[in-house]
């Protein structure tokens, strides 16, 4: 049997240091706010390379506080237009309509799955306010043209950095502060920013499965903006900035101190782990060859930690059956985009093909740091040895 994910492996690869922060704050009798989630917040807010990281309950619950922090500062009313990617999870979506702000849906571009820069700016209206990028399957969804756009109009830029951690933008990113550097061919140094610090904000979740994952939900909002930061931690901790005096009717979204302990021992072998993955997505682009499965475009490790490895077959059903045969695991991320929900009837209306055409053919293959090159092996030979005529059509 080959996991899709080996959550348990990945943990235990890490085991003493996690048994460690567990017991630490077991034993400390501080279980909220205190020691262990200020380190945390610290040395991730390094890590991403902005002055502020502010633990919440989770992903969601991290964009949430984003939007709603401008509207209490005044940035955004009700009403106000987000331009977010069709393609990506409803959690995207859910942040911007739970402040009443209207999402507008802007497809991605074929190649590289992210929102398609080319369209963004004809879906500008008077009333767009903010732009949220999603870097998705862990790809930069981050481009210089997204950043000129936002400069033109006068735009908020959030990212949604669920699936991302430890991703870095072009090394063309302008921006001062902190970052991680790189060398060029030529022997110049080259400054990189990573996901997450590349906007006026970004929402991170943690949740187990994610390549920085808690063992249980977590989350956290990033940023370089001071008054953003207070206001967020205010409206996660009830509104509240001092003891039982409320400034705004805020949530219960706090992150709590074992997952921060958990994150802070986990998070200096993100580097490493997003390494493993990157070579077992090496392997997956040197050895498919079947013309029945698509790959997506190839892109610099750098701009790309494959929190997911997608695929995309017609046949995605059949392709999926023929793998769990084989005992490989499999998922779909995702198999109704959020336009076509349920929730969400009144954008039932919209015509997004390529959205619909990606949710329709999209299959993740198993990818992990603990995953071996054996298996990944496997994998390969599975997909190559999948033919449509082991499974004919049923027609009525």
């Amino acid at each position: 049997m080959i996991k899709f994910l080996d959550i348990q492996a990945m943990n235990e690869a890490h085991g003493t240091k996690i048994e460690e922060a567990i017991l630490r704050v077991t034993r400390s009798g501080w279980y909220l706010r205190g020691e262990e989630t200020r380190r945390f917040e610290a040395d991730y807010a390094h890590y991403i390379g902005c002055r502020h990281a502010i633990g919440c309950g989770n992903g969601l619950d991290a964009l949430r506080l984003i939007f709603r922090a401008y509207i209490e500062m005044g940035h955004l009313h009700e009403g106000d237009e987000v331009i977010v990617p069709a393609n990506t999870y409803i959690a995207s979506i859910l942040a911007v309509t739970d402040n009443r702000l209207t999402p507008i849906f802007v497809e991605p571009d074929a190649q590289t799955l992210q929102i398609d820069e080319t369209l963004i700016e004809q879906a500008i209206t008077p009333r767009t306010r903010a732009i949220l990028i999603v870097h998705l399957y862990g790809r930069c969804a981050y481009t210089s043209h997204i950043g000129d756009l936002c400069h033109k109009y006068n735009l908020l830029l959030i990212e949604d950095n669920a699936q991302a951690h430890g991703c870095s933008a072009p090394p063309t990113f302008p921006r001062k502060g902190d970052h991680t550097q790189s060398t060029s061919p030529q022997g110049e140094v080259v400054r990189r920013a990573r996901t997450g610090s590349l906007g006026h904000a970004a929402g991170h979740s943690f949740y187990p499965g994610k390549n920085l994952g808690a063992l249980g939900d977590a989350g956290c909002v990033t940023t370089d903006d001071d008054e953003l930061a207070t206001t967020i931690r205010a409206l996660g901790n009830y509104g509240s900035s001092e003891k039982y005096i409320f400034h705004y009717t805020g949530y219960n979204s706090r992150i709590d101190e074992l997952q921060a302990a958990v994150l802070a021992a986990k998070l200096p072998h993100l580097d490493a782990d997003n390494h493993h993955r990157a070579t077992i997505a090496e392997l997956y682009y040197r050895g498919i060859d079947n013309p029945l499965i698509h790959l997506p475009r190839h892109v610099d490790p750098e701009h790309n930690v494959y929190h997911l490895f997608p695929i995309f077959c017609d046949e995605r059903d059949h392709l999926q059956q023929h793998l769990k045969a084989y005992g490989i695991e499999t998922l779909i991320h995702y198999p109704i985009p959020p336009h076509q929900q349920e929730c969400y009837k009144e954008y039932a209306h919209l015509s997004l093909p390529i959205t619909e055409q990606i949710h329709r053919t999209e299959l993740s293959l198993p990818i992990g740091p603990t995953m071996s090159q054996t298996k990944v092996q496997e994998v390969i030979k599975a997909i190559n040895d999948f033919k449509l005529k082991d499974y004919p059509r049923i027609t009525k």
